[in-house]
Formats: structure tokens, sequence, C-alpha cells
């Protein structure tokens, strides 16, 4: 069975504060899978890297550092995948090639984490409370074909009239709703997403 688990996610700025706040969000997000890493004694490190490149830098240096963990990178898609693998997506938009390893240590968020938001109105609609616009969100089915400069317009204008929170604010707004999202929600929405929960929850049985 696996010792450690290590997941490097790109975003969070270059601030400490900012990078702690949306590793909290994640961890919240990813609370289910934290449970089974507890009740195991699984070592588990979420690491928010800033940049897309700073991620994949720190995620290959991670194989060097921890030979013995699972290491994981989570970066924003930034454009539609189509019917490729991640590293394929990767390799024709960044030229990252993957550093010997397969699709289980590579995830994306299509096309950017707030395609995650999209799929739970409920959620946006609570945390925003009086004002949200929810017309202003895309109603699609799969958020993952939600074009990225959609994603975050749309948020912004949905909540730009909002009394107690008011307009979207990345870092601030995004790690509060990765601790409320309802992640049965996100998974059914987005494949991606559930694949990373699907692989490390294996992961952990083998």
């Amino acid at each position: 069975m696996v010792k450690e688990i290590r997941i490097y996610i790109e975003g969070g700025g270059e601030g400490k504060n900012t990078k702690a706040l949306l590793r909290q969000g994640f961890s919240s997000f990813f609370k289910e899978i934290v449970q089974v890493v507890q009740s195991k004694k699984i070592k588990w490190t979420i690491t928010l890297c800033g940049s897309r490149n700073n991620a994949f830098r720190d995620f290959k240096n991670a194989f060097a550092a921890h030979p013995d963990a699972f290491v994981i990178l989570l970066v924003d898609s930034e454009s539609p995948v189509v019917k490729q693998s991640p590293w394929e997506h990767l390799k024709l938009r960044d030229n990252w090639d993957s550093p010997g390893v397969d699709e289980t240590h590579c995830y994306l968020m299509v096309q950017a984490m707030e395609a995650w938001f999209m799929a739970d109105i409920d959620t946006l609609k609570r945390f925003y409370g009086q004002g949200f616009k929810q017309n202003e969100i895309p109603k699609n089915i799969n958020v993952e074909t939600i074009e990225k400069d959609l994603l975050e317009r749309s948020l912004k204008a949905a909540s730009r009239d909002t009394k107690s929170k008011g307009e979207y604010q990345k870092i601030q707004h995004a790690s509060k709703l990765l601790e409320m999202l309802d992640v049965d929600k996100v998974r059914k929405a987005s494949s991606e997403c559930d694949r990373i929960f699907t692989t490390l929850i294996k992961l952990m049985e083998d």
C-alpha cells in the first residue's frame, strides 16, 4: 500500500497567506480522501504552487526528493481537451513531457478550477446570498465544456450585485467555495474530478 501522497496544484498566487487559504479549501474538498489517509496513517501533502509552470517544476522535483511517494499534478487545462489524455494535452499546449509516469499522476481542472463551482449552483447561491444572478451561470451539465474565458466572467457577473460577498474574488472566494461544494455533484459533472477521487481511493485500497 502507498505510504505517502503528494499533490502539486496550480494556483494560490505568490503569497504564503493566499496559498495557505487555497490549500485549506482543497483539503476540505478532498476530505473524503483525507479521512481514509488518516485512518490508514498515510502521509498526505497538498502544495499550492502559484503559476502552472511552478506547479510542473515542483511536481517533477518531487520525484527526486520523495521517491517513495505517489506524486500528483493538478493544473488547469486552459483550453478544451479534445480526445487527448492529460499528458498529451499538456504536451500540445505547454510542451510539457511526462517525467516517465502515466495518467494516474496527472489531472486537469477543465478548463479552470471555476468549472467545478459551476457544477453546484446551490452552493453558489448559498455562499453569495441576496443579489446572486443565477441566470448568468452557464447551464452545461458537463462543466468541462464551458470555455475558460466564460468561467470567471460569468461568476463575476452573477455575484457583482450581492450584498454580503460582492464580486467573485478568485483566492478569497474560491477557498471558501471549495470547502462548501457538494463533491458528488462536481464528480458527476467533471470526469477529471471524478478520476482523481477514483484513482486515489483505489490506490489506498491496494
